[in-house]
């Protein structure tokens, strides 16, 4: 299971282009709350994965979203801009 969430997150910041929806939780913050929980109940760690890795997925995923939004807000702005 974590593989897959893990996987998620390197779709979304890679091809995924930030889509939430694509992510298994179907939102940045449930997501890493997800991979989280299932690192934290694991007796013995995986080492293809750290909590660091999971903070640094959580850090550039919402950075991802905000730099979609800034873009959307910008594409928008300019579609308004257009139609006056």
């Amino acid at each position: 299971m974590l593989d897959r969430l893990k996987s998620d997150c390197e779709f979304f910041l890679g091809n995924g282009n930030g889509l939430e929806k694509i992510l298994w939780a179907s939102t940045v913050d449930d997501q890493i709350s997800a991979m989280r929980e299932v690192y934290n109940k694991l007796k013995e760690k995986p080492k293809w994965l750290s909590l660091e890795q999971i903070n640094n997925y959580e850090k550039n995923m919402k950075l991802k979203l905000n730099e979609k939004n800034s873009n959307l807000t910008e594409k928008n702005c300019k579609k308004d801009s257009y139609e006056r």
